[in-house]
């Protein structure tokens, strides 16, 4: 008998799951997105941090790092007997400015030594074709990946270089990727440019030949012991250093590439876990209204159940079936897609992280506890309605729902002035009578237009980091690093070149910022006091005066120091001299890419008493004299480096903003989904529960048009009232979204712009234009006969 029983059960959850197929799918699609986003950042999260793991351990990626102006092997040894070293490579590090067949632009590539194994102790190099260097070729070099891709270099392909003043020929003989350069930025820059800056490896012999560095070295990289503080290394190794120009070692924490993987992972993290929590809240509110309004409508039927013996637990497990067949349907949905669209986003960062390969690995045990977690919030939200119906005493359920006491309601009477139509007064009645689920239904058509502006404010925000970065705020064409501080007289000289229209130097120093137990490693720059090329701006978009005084702080780093306007902060240049400043912090600025520290240029010069000098020129060009402008730039020794502004724009797009984007893309589609399951689920629930209610009004004499305008009509005023609260709502979740993401690379600005405004309040007007055509034509073909069948 019991099996009997439970046959039955089945039987009838099949028949109402089908004839139900449009709400239950609805609310399948909106699960599916959660689950879909967070899969997608699970997926992605898991995979780079695998591929990171496993590629620092194959190829022993630094703990430590220390640049120097030149030190003897010999220290070495004394570098090496450090507590907690286990491994150790001194290296020669260099620049060289290079000339490809082919390609007319500047371009550059930093210069690092191999020892005569070939392979160093720490940073191991990753062979993709090819061989490195041998030993007894000084002619010989191996460049990295992106380096070559974007150029399409070949085995035996030859380059110009300028090292160190000395022009030299080069045979690429090896392609290769770094642990250290998974992400490979050019000095100065904060974004990658692969066509204009490389890393490349020579032999130590010839580098440090052609860098006058025989028997010396200039660079540092160490593993530690991961039970020996890293702190107390760096001090140890700072004291060894420092009588050889030592800039002052860093943590792995602190090297770019490294930080900006960081920051991607944590950026993933994040949307793992704000966006499915939308998502579900969403689904939640779903599943409640449709169990409690399908249960509204079964009262009769729960009633005949009992009676023939059926007991509350299988009454209630009944329900709960069908919450969990609805959530598992979005699951497996989400699931599929999650995963696809992971393996997709993960062929994107492969683009820009070089990894020799991305190991795609999730964890089976999130996934399980992704799966478990979104059943239990699925059944959590009908739980209510279903504990009513395995309660509902049969006597009770027999006898349908007493209806509503029907009055004039206070918004009839805030309108009495208004002569309202039958139909219309029915409308209005029917929403006042019951305004918790007016309530719901209003909320559910908010939340819908909030995640619609989740996922499309962002194209307004990158626009406007876009504009005020690079229109605003740089309006140079070129910025052209110098090998070292030079007098000001060298923005003159370079004005007299043929091309250039004007010139503007600036004096930029690596720093540590400290306040108390706080630090931070960015750049010190010191603008002009006439500055027209660059400027510095305030969270308003307004130029700020570069003070005769003290720093200017990016906010985010103020946030990071724990300092105001007004504060003083300690400031250790990690160049020259390397002296120790006391400066008061005379303002905070805003910017939205990277992190930096301002200062007046004379003031800087006079801190650091090196004179009236700069180590960088921005520059404006005449149309159409770029090339005679690269040309003379490249041949001039003392250039390092040139960074084009339009290429920084064009990098952006081509990487952060392609990755960032495609994944606005996604969630603004997602939120068109949940905009739909709202509406469609909020008509169809209604349609269903006064299905008597309109037939009775067809049978006395309304239209098919006259029936679908009270339904309708409904639906519009809930439009009315959800819509502006989904604005604010929205606009409460983007400042969440924006809050959460910010990274030292870049801080996405809330911008909510009339146009965002006005694409999500058409999304979910749409979805109700489809939504309302569908119910239109169901009242078209309504069974008046069978609907007036009813049971009372």
């Amino acid at each position: 008998m019991p099996a009997i029983l439970t046959s039955i059960l089945h039987a009838k959850l099949r028949r109402e799951l089908w004839q139900m197929r449009g709400p239950t799918l609805a609310i399948a699609l909106v699960i599916a997105g959660g689950i879909s986003v967070c899969l997608l950042s699970l997926v992605n999260y898991s995979s780079l941090t695998a591929t990171r793991t496993q590629y620092y351990q194959e190829h022993q990626f630094a703990d430590v790092f220390a640049t120097l102006e030149r030190a003897p092997r010999q220290l070495l040894q004394q570098a090496e007997e450090i507590p907690g070293v286990t491994r150790l490579s001194g290296r020669v590090e260099g620049v060289a400015k290079l000339e490809i067949p082919g390609f007319s632009d500047p371009a550059s590539a930093r210069l690092l030594s191999l020892p005569p194994a070939g392979q160093p102790e720490v940073n191991r190099t990753y062979l993709r074709h090819g061989r490195l260097p041998h030993s007894d070729r000084s002619d010989e070099v191996a460049v990295i990946g992106s380096f070559a891709d974007a150029h399409e270099l070949q085995l035996g392909d030859r380059l110009g270089a300028i090292i160190n003043g000395r022009r030299q020929a080069l045979t690429v003989v090896g392609i290769v990727e770094s642990p250290e350069f998974v992400y490979v930025i050019p000095p100065g820059g904060m974004l990658p440019d692969y066509q204009r800056y490389g890393v490349a490896w020579m032999t130590e012999q010839a580098l440090a030949s052609a860098m006058d560095m025989r028997g010396a070295f200039n660079s540092l990289v160490l593993t530690v012991d991961p039970s020996i503080p890293v702190a107390g290394v760096i001090d140890l190794l700072d004291r060894l250093l420092a009588p050889y120009g030592g800039t002052g070692a860093y943590a792995r924490d602190d090297q770019f590439s490294h930080r900006f993987l960081n920051d991607e992972l944590n950026q993933l993290k994040t949307m793992a876990v704000v966006f499915p929590v939308i998502f579900m809240a969403v689904a939640m509110f779903l599943l409640n209204t449709v169990i409690t309004r399908l249960i509204s409508t079964q009262r009769d039927i729960i009633a005949v159940l009992k009676a023939f013996g059926y007991s509350n637990r299988q009454i209630g497990w009944h329900y709960s079936q069908m919450v969990l067949t609805i959530a598992f349907t979005g699951l497996l949905i989400g699931t599929i897609t999650g995963m696809w669209l992971g393996r997709a986003l993960g062929g994107l960062y492969m683009e820009y992280y070089r990894f020799p390969e991305l190991l795609f690995r999730i964890s089976p045990w999130w996934i399980l506890i992704l799966s478990l977690l979104t059943l239990f919030v699925a059944w959590l939200g009908g739980w209510r309605a279903i504990r009513s119906a395995a309660s509902l005493p049969p006597a009770e359920a027999m006898r349908p729902e007493g209806p509503a006491r029907y009055r004039v309601t206070a918004p009839e009477r805030m309108l009495s002035w208004i002569r309202f139509s039958q139909p219309s007064r029915m409308i209005v009645r029917h929403l006042a009578q019951r305004p918790a689920r007016t309530a719901l239904s209003v909320t559910g058509i908010a939340m819908a237009t909030a995640v619609v502006i989740v996922g499309n404010f962002q194209f307004s925000s990158v626009s406007l980091m876009v504009h005020t970065q690079f229109a605003q705020v740089q309006q140079q064409d070129l910025t052209v690093s110098l090998t070292d501080p030079l007098h000001q007289t060298i923005m003159y000289g370079m004005r007299r070149q043929p091309g250039i229209r004007y010139t503007e130097g600036r004096r930029v120093a690596a720093v540590e910022l400290v306040n108390g137990h706080r630090q931070w490693r960015t750049a010190l720059t010191g603008i002009p006091d006439d500055a027209r090329l660059q400027f510095v701006i305030d969270e308003h978009l307004n130029k700020v005066p570069i003070p005769p005084a003290g720093l200017l702080l990016t906010d985010f780093l103020a946030e990071q120091l724990g300092v105001n306007a007004g504060d003083s902060i300690q400031v250790r240049i990690l160049e020259g001299h390397r002296p120790v400043l006391n400066l008061q912090v005379a303002g905070v600025t805003s910017e939205f890419l990277g992190v930096g520290s301002y200062m007046n240029l004379a003031a800087m010069n006079r801190a650091l008493k090196e004179g009236p000098v700069v180590n960088q020129v921005l520059m404006n060009l005449e149309p159409g004299q770029a090339g005679t402008v690269y040309q003379e730039l490249r041949d001039t020794p003392r250039v390092m480096a040139i960074n084009i502004r339009q290429v920084m724009l064009d990098s952006f797009f081509e990487t952060l903003a392609k990755t960032f984007l495609t994944f606005t893309w996604v969630i603004s589609m997602l939120g068109g989904i949940i905009a739909f399951g709202v509406i469609y689920n909020t008509v169809r629930i209604s349609l269903a529960e006064r299905g008597r209610d309109l037939a009775s009004l067809r049978v006395l004499g309304y239209s098919h048009n006259e029936v679908a305008h009270i339904l309708l009509a409904e639906l519009a005023i809930l439009l009315i009232l959800g819509i502006p609260l989904g604005w604010a709502t929205g606009h409460g979740l983007a400042s969440l979204v924006v809050t959460m993401m910010q990274t030292e690379l870049y801080r996405v600005p809330l911008i909510i712009t009339g146009r965002t405004l006005a694409l999500a309040a058409s999304v979910v007007i749409v979805s109700a234009l489809i939504t309302g055509f569908i119910t239109w034509w169901r009242l078209r073909k309504l069974d008046l006969v069978a609907v007036l069948k009813t049971r009372e």
